[in-house]
């Protein structure tokens, strides 16, 4: 069954990630949407932080915020791409990486 733009986006178990949100980048593993199957990934986090997205980044305090009481979002992630995170202010917590496919 093919998917359209209407169809509904739904994680795939198994090939998430968690990052530590600390005062420190820490990236994730490069993606590689291609070979598991997926095109985008819901992100979400347990406490404010700020994430980047590229080929080796870091993040920054200027970067796109998440905060913990946002709903998971959903961000189009390319091969070999990563998302890193770091702290918003003193906050701390997880940021939770799931790849997502229609």
């Amino acid at each position: 069954m093919g998917w359209s733009p209407l169809s509904p986006w739904r994680p795939i178990s198994g090939k998430g990630q968690n990052l530590t949100i600390g005062a420190s980048s820490v990236a994730s593993t490069a993606f590689d949407p291609s070979a598991d199957g997926y095109q985008a990934v819901f992100v979400s986090a347990t406490g404010n932080c700020h994430i980047a997205i590229g080929m080796s980044p870091t993040a920054t305090a200027t970067d796109m915020l998440v905060k913990a009481s946002d709903p998971p979002m959903l961000v189009r992630v390319a091969p070999g791409e990563e998302i890193a995170v770091i702290q918003d202010g003193a906050a701390t917590g997880n940021l939770n990486i799931i790849p997502a496919t229609h």
